[in-house]
């Protein structure tokens, strides 16, 4: 599996019964502790490893540190940040390799292994599917917000509290399920990564704007006026794909184009199992976990915000 639709990691075959599956992610520091921007970024690359379905086994470390401004202490407390991420998801840390840069940047190439019948991809949605979102939405205003001072130290935390939890737990928890196609919301937004899986898979997303997940202060931080760089790319990426049923204030609308880092599972389950799908996440403690839409016919839009 290379880039044809997409897909958030590459998978190559070693055997019948075997696969390597392959990503890389790094970002820029969304928060000012060193160990919590080491857990969100290994969180977040280790992530597309779980949305192919398979399981992580080693990582190198990605590294852009500006050594002559910042103490090395710093770096030392990104790299214990994400190792506790790399050993809570049962893989290890082979090494890395680090370079010169003006601002911090961290992330990981990860291997993971996956049955190469057992693959998810973010292709295959078919309708009357239903689909299951695990995480809330919303970081990305938030941290924006956060650097003028708008947000609640409660709401922060929430937020860091899901994007540092790994999508582990709900991976495992679906595999027990059928899973017709399967993606991670990061940066283009539910948006940005629903449009890829319905396009691939030939229908039309049907979400619920009412039943999905969002953290809290994250639309009040919309409605203030405040956004992301990228909430107007990721809308450009839709255009002409995109129909909301419903006339919103434009505020309310962003929501669904807010760049998600360390973001939940997408997928799309059949409907006789999906209901048993989200009492077993929540059961195993993915409690944000919802069903918000279904998969239909493809129609006038890839699509549909009702």
């Amino acid at each position: 599996m290379g880039t044809e639709t997409a897909d958030d990691a590459g998978v190559y075959r070693l055997t019948d019964e075997v696969a390597l599956v392959q990503t890389v992610d790094f970002i820029t520091p969304p928060v000012d502790d060193p160990y919590l921007f080491g857990q969100v970024a290994a969180a977040n690359a280790i992530s597309d490893v779980y949305a192919m379905g398979g399981r992580p086994i080693t990582a190198l470390n990605l590294v852009g540190f500006p050594s002559d401004q910042l103490p090395l202490e710093m770096l030392e407390r990104i790299i214990a940040g994400a190792l506790s991420k790399i050993h809570e998801a049962g893989a290890v840390l082979l090494g890395g390799h680090s370079t010169e840069d003006e601002e911090p940047k961290f992330g990981l190439s990860v291997t993971g292994l996956v049955h190469p019948q057992r693959i998810w991809r973010n292709v295959g949605a078919q309708p009357g599917d239903r689909l299951i979102l695990t995480k809330p939405i919303g970081s990305g205003v938030l941290f924006n917000a956060n650097r003028k001072g708008w947000v609640s130290a409660r709401a922060l935390d929430a937020c860091l509290g899901a994007i540092t939890t790994l999508n582990r737990r709900a991976a495992e928890v679906l595999l027990g399920h059928t899973v017709h196609a399967c993606t991670d919301v990061t940066g283009f937004g539910l948006a940005g990564h629903g449009f890829e899986m319905a396009k691939g898979s030939g229908v039309q997303l049907s979400f619920d704007l009412e039943a999905l997940p969002v953290m809290d202060e994250a639309l009040a931080m919309y409605q203030r006026g405040m956004t992301t760089g990228v909430n107007d790319t990721n809308r450009a990426l839709v255009t002409g794909h995109l129909r909301f049923e419903r006339e919103l204030p434009a505020w309310r609308e962003e929501i669904v184009f807010d760049p998600q880092t360390s973001g939940g599972l997408l997928a799309a389950l059949p409907p006789d199992e999906a209901d048993a799908a989200l009492a077993d996440l929540h059961a195993a403690g993915v409690t944000a976990a919802r069903l918000v839409g279904t998969v239909q016919p493809l129609s006038d839009a890839c699509l549909l915000f009702r």
